[in-house]
This record gives structure tokens, sequence and C-alpha cells, in this order.
């Protein structure tokens, strides 16, 4: 029997979510084509005849001084301590740059326990022979595989590689687990993802959700979520308000409806939202957001 942690790292939208989405067949990671969409380590549980792997899907490694962004590199860092092995995934869409650098250095010390995952071969337009020679140079004994995360391609193969590798142990949980994700995270995310999935420019980075409480009632038939966009600016709470309150009831109905076929109970979801100035830079507020 096969187990092992597995750190998923690489620069933003390079589809490490949309990956492991595949690998577990359940969503576990929320999507979308905003970068840095991940914050938090989030694992998502693979069981085979042979094992089982726990993937960390960590956010995207970026270059930058800002807190924020500090706070998400730190994620990836401390993901690494935690593993038995790192699957780098690279979108082969942009050529590669100094993350791709930045990574192949603090994955060095894994060896023979690294793995690459060469992402989005589906889309014609790749760097595939760049990045190549690129990683023959900084990454010289990590295997490298050329898969797509949305269609699937190749994906068989990866899984694969990381059981062989895998060390040999016990499960680290039962087979009907795919996440261990709380029902609070797991419901904030759901409604993040239906919030940044309407709006656009710099808001999706100036938005969290905080939900203040859920109760169940019913005698447990019904879960209801009361839940707060906090965003920085007045003028982003009109954006995610809308014009006669669309946009808050879009998200809410759509976020509502995810989340009932996620748990066991009818849910009800109470949205609405509220500004907090310069919440990117309170060190306590961030602490709490990327424990």
């Amino acid at each position: 029997m096969k187990s092992a942690f597995i750190a998923v790292i690489g620069r933003p939208s390079s589809g490490k979510s949309t990956l492991i989405n595949r690998i577990c067949r359940q969503k576990v990671s929320i999507v979308s084509t905003s970068p840095q969409t991940t914050r938090n380590k989030i694992r998502a549980i693979y069981n085979d005849s042979e094992g089982q792997l726990v993937f960390i899907d960590t956010p995207g490694y970026h270059v930058s001084d800002k807190k924020f962004n500090l706070y998400l590199k730190e994620q990836v860092k401390s993901a690494l301590e935690e593993v038995d092995l790192v699957l780098y995934v690279i979108d082969v869409t942009r050529k590669p740059g100094e993350e791709e650098g930045e990574i192949c250095r603090i994955t060095s010390a894994f060896a023979d326990k690294l793995v690459i995952a060469l992402n989005k071969i589906d889309e014609k337009n790749n760097y595939v022979v760049e990045i190549r020679k690129f990683l023959e140079e900084e990454a010289r004994t990590a295997k490298i595989f050329e898969i797509s995360g949305l269609t699937g391609a190749g994906v068989g193969e990866l899984m694969d590689e990381l059981l062989d590798i895998a060390p040999e142990g016990v499960k680290f949980y039962p087979e009907e687990y795919y996440t261990d994700q709380e029902p609070e995270f797991r419901a904030s995310e759901i409604i993040r993802e239906k919030a940044i999935t309407h709006v656009r420019q710099e808001i999706p980075h100036a938005l969290y959700v905080e939900i203040s409480d859920m109760e169940l009632q019913q005698e447990g038939q019904k879960l209801w979520i009361r839940a707060f966009l906090v965003v920085e600016r007045e003028s982003q709470k009109g954006i995610m308000i809308g014009r006669g309150g669309r946009m808050i009831r879009t998200i809410r109905l759509e976020a509502q409806e995810e989340l009932n076929q996620i748990f066991p109970y009818v849910v009800h979801l109470d949205l609405r939202v509220k500004v907090n100035p310069r919440w990117r830079k309170n060190n306590s507020l961030l602490s709490k957001l990327f424990k």
C-alpha cells in the first residue's frame, strides 16, 4: 500500500486546481480565470486500490514583496515542509520566467521526489520546447509529463508515476473522503468563487468572504448561513450589490445552489456586502485567513 502527501505548486493560473479536481473526480478547489484564486493550502484526497495520495493545492507562486503576496508565498513554502513528494505544474502557454526559476530553486532539495507536469498541452500555441530546454538546466533529475488537467490527457500516466515513487504506508483518511475541509471554509470558498466569476479588474483580489453564522435548523434538515462579501472600498461595494441588488442576488443564488449539492441538507444563504478598508495590509486578519 502506498501513501503520500504531495505539494502541488506552480505560478498563478497554471491550472493546479483544475488538475486536482480532475484527479479526485470531485470539486475540491474553486476555479476561476482570475489569478491567485487559491489562497490557502487545500487538501484533496485520491483513493486507489494501490494506495492513497493526499494532494495539497497551494496558491500560485508569484514573486512580489507586497504583504498579501508574501502570505501566499508562505503558504507554498510551508506546504513543502510537510510533504513526501512535489508536483510542479507549469502552464505551457507562457514562457518560463522569474517564478519558474524561483520554484526550481525552492524544490531543489526534493531531487528524485519532484515530478513536473507540463499542463495545457491541448492549447495549440505553447512553449513546450522552450520549457523543456529550461528544465534541462534547472531541474535535470525531475520526470516530466505532458498533460491537460482540462481534458485529462496524460493524467493517467502522471498518476502512475506518483503512485510508483510514493513511499509505502497506511491510508491517512477513510476511503470515502475526498477532502478534509471544514464546512465553514467550503462555504466561504464557494461563495468567493461565484463572486469573482462575475467581477473583473481589481475586485477579485480585494475580496474575501466572512462567515458570520452557521446554524443547523429544523432538526438538522436545514443549514442557515449568514455570510459577508468583504471589499476594500465603497465603490466596490456598489459593484458587488449591483443595480437593484441584481449582482448580489445572482451570486447568492449560484452559491446556494452549489452548496445544496455539497451538503446533505437544505442550505439557505443570507449574503450581504460590507467594507473593510486596507484589509490586505492587516496582519491579524491575514493570519486568520491564511491559517
